[in-house]
């Protein structure tokens, strides 16, 4: 996987069997990408090559066990399009303290994808916040990965990362996902991720300075 970003937490290969690993050749790969990369190892998986970064916590959620969430007075949810890139990267930015031409840049396929979605939320009249959900189809079956969930400073705490969550979880769902994941950055997007039915399970340890 490559975001595109200049981290190299969010460039990762996720390795399944450590012994099973061609490191120069993924070396190779994010090469002619010309990106800062890492690996993904299974929490407390043995991994010889280069040096934890950090402990990416991961949480699960069974499709049958999605809460939805509280409706927001004045809100609206929507799917964003590509003409809708600047304003998402405005509020994506603005949330995570970010450079909004660095997220345009890694947004910019996902709203031009058939398998993600950008949702765009609207608070009476004003746009608030934003995430985005991928849907895969690989080992685990259909799943979606529920990222980047942003809400503009002014707007927290009234329900809207829920809502906005809550609202793209239901239409991967509808669209046949089984299982969805998220990686939490706190312990308070924990909390409002679990009261939509998600659990906290063994996370993936970040190795960067691979090769």
């Amino acid at each position: 996987m490559a975001s595109g970003l200049p981290h190299a937490q969010w460039n990762n290969g996720d390795v399944t069997d450590p012994g099973l690993v061609d490191v120069e050749a993924v070396r190779a790969w994010y090469a002619r990408l010309d990106v800062p990369w890492g690996l993904r190892v299974p929490s407390g998986a043995p991994w010889p090559h280069g040096r934890l970064l950090f402990r990416k916590r991961l949480m699960l959620l069974h499709a049958a066990d999605l809460v939805p969430a509280p409706a927001v007075p004045g809100l609206v949810l929507r799917a964003a399009g590509p003409d809708d890139l600047d304003v998402v990267a405005r509020v994506d930015a603005t949330a995570f303290d970010g450079d909004a031409a660095v997220e345009a840049a890694w947004m910019r396929p996902l709203l031009g994808s058939d398998r993600a979605t950008v949702a765009l939320a609207e608070l009476d009249g004003r746009p608030v916040g934003t995430a985005s959900c991928l849907r895969t189809d690989g080992r685990a079956g259909s799943a979606a990965y529920l990222s980047g969930v942003a809400v503009l400073p002014d707007a927290r705490r009234r329900g809207v990362a829920a809502a906005v969550s809550g609202w793209l979880l239901t239409r991967a769902v509808a669209a046949g996902a089984r299982v969805a994941h998220l990686h939490p950055d706190s312990d308070l997007a924990a909390r409002v991720y679990a009261r939509l039915g998600f659990t906290e399970v063994d996370g993936l340890d970040v190795y960067v300075d691979v090769a």
